[in-house]
């Protein structure tokens, strides 16, 4: 709804929405009382004036002329039924009580059957507003006709005494049901004032994470925070580590070659100069490589990558690389398929893995991407030499230095098992059944932090 401004509050929200709602509501269902009152009471005096005819013209079928001449002049029917009728026998006309005679004695003179509604408020008339029904009957050889009426002016007043009374009955319900609706609104939103002293909580720094207690449409938005939260507290974790390794892994070399440098005393011979050029190599790729992982964006909200495109792209490119080597890619997802795992982290796993099994296939390495409703799955194989047992547990092992890497299976394994964990997933290594090296990679597709 365009009309509702998104920056307002949700308390206001709901009672802009809810409270005129209800009002409206109750304001409908009251006027359609007063309709159906109205219906009610009608058919209800209408089903009266017709069994009170067929009463009289069983009475007058059943009586004499005489008899005819009592019950109409009498006041049996008058008591019994509270009605006033018109009789016309003949020539013959009765009625009563007698103020409703000026206005029943002409409906006598027609003999059309049926209710007969006639409203004479803007005249002087004794009855302003009444229903009657007209029955017109052969009796003895006579035409006779029958005419019973009731005064709705009065039946009139007690249904608006009766409509006025539900009126303010639906006032006060609902004035009650604008305090439930407020109370019921307040009540629900005690989770977002949760949620707010949290964060005023996490800002003041007596707390470290949001508090999870909260209903199902918030934990989504807390779960994505707290992630937030772990992935700055890692990043700087990192950062902190990234400077310590550096620190420690430079210092040394650059006090010998310092040392070296300043010692006037000693000729830089050519074994010397290649000492030199290898510790400053060594630095560098330390630099490099330290470099490189703080690339590592980790999960992030919003960020997706589409592998099928990427792994194509990567395998076009380390098909020229590795012109006598086949790479294949085997997958059932679609082109347009997207993970959650930012595009820079997928591109260094897969490249990282292809790129070992291209330097070490024999003919051919396959990637394989498939997906399960709870894993992402990344699997490359290739047909060389493979490693033995024992060595598979160190691949890829965190924490090993450059200088500490065996060629062909070191750090590129290494960077895709730890970006692999910043996703709280799983990269194990085996025999595969090409003989070579299997890399596996299983990764949630739901983090909760």
């Amino acid at each position: 709804m365009h009309w509702i401004d998104p920056r307002r509050s949700i308390r206001k929200s709901l009672l802009t929405l809810l409270l005129p709602a209800a009002i409206a509501l109750m304001v409908a269902a009251w006027i359609v009382h007063g309709l159906l009152l109205e219906r009610m009471a009608r058919g209800f005096v209408e089903d009266r004036l017709q069994d009170e005819v067929s009463f009289l013209e069983h009475q007058l079928r059943q009586s004499g002329p005489e008899e005819i001449r009592d019950i109409a002049e009498g006041d049996y029917f008058e008591e019994v039924f509270h009605h006033a009728f018109a009789l016309r026998t003949g020539n013959q006309v009765h009625s009563s009580p007698a103020q409703w005679s000026g206005v029943l004695e002409p409906l006598l003179q027609q003999t059309e059957t049926g209710f007969v509604h006639q409203n004479n408020s803007a005249s002087d008339a004794s009855v302003a507003d009444f229903l009657a029904y007209r029955k017109a009957l052969a009796l003895n050889g006579e035409s006779v006709v029958i005419v019973v009426a009731e005064d709705l002016s009065k039946l009139q007043n007690s249904q608006q005494e009766l409509h006025l009374w539900t009126g303010i009955v639906s006032a006060i319900l609902l004035a009650l049901l604008i305090l439930a609706i407020w109370l019921a609104i307040r009540l629900s939103l005690r989770s977002v004032n949760r949620i707010q002293q949290g964060l005023t909580s996490l800002q003041a720094g007596t707390s470290d994470r949001l508090d999870v207690d909260a209903p199902a449409e918030f934990r989504p938005l807390i779960g994505q925070l707290n992630q937030l939260l772990d992935t700055l507290d890692q990043r700087l974790v990192r950062s902190r580590d990234a400077l310590a390794n550096l620190s420690h892994s430079v210092k040394t070399p650059v006090s010998a070659i310092r040392q070296v440098l300043e010692d006037d005393t000693r000729a830089l011979d050519p074994g010397m100069r290649q000492q030199l050029a290898q510790r400053l190599s060594d630095i560098d790729h330390q630099l490099e490589s330290e470099m490189r992982r703080s690339r590592f964006a980790g999960p992030q909200a919003g960020k997706a990558a589409k592998p099928v495109s990427q792994a194509r792209d990567l395998l076009w490119m380390l098909g020229r690389l590795y012109p006598e080597k086949n790479f294949e890619l085997e997958t059932e997802l679609h082109p347009e398929t997207r993970w959650p795992v930012e595009e820079h982290d997928l591109n260094e796993i897969l490249g990282n893995l292809v790129d070992n099994a291209g330097k070490w296939a024999g003919k051919s390495a396959e990637l394989s991407l498939h997906e399960s409703p709870d894993q992402l799955i990344i699997t490359v194989e290739d047909d060389g030499p493979g490693v033995s047992a024992d060595a598979l547990q160190t691949l890829g092992t965190r924490g090993v230095r450059l200088d500490e890497q065996t060629p062909g299976h070191g750090l590129g394994l290494a960077i895709a098992r730890e970006i692999t964990e910043r996703y709280s997933g799983r990269l194990a290594f085996s025999i595969g059944t090409r003989g070579g090296l299997r890399a596996s990679i299983s990764v949630p597709k739901e983090r909760h932090g």
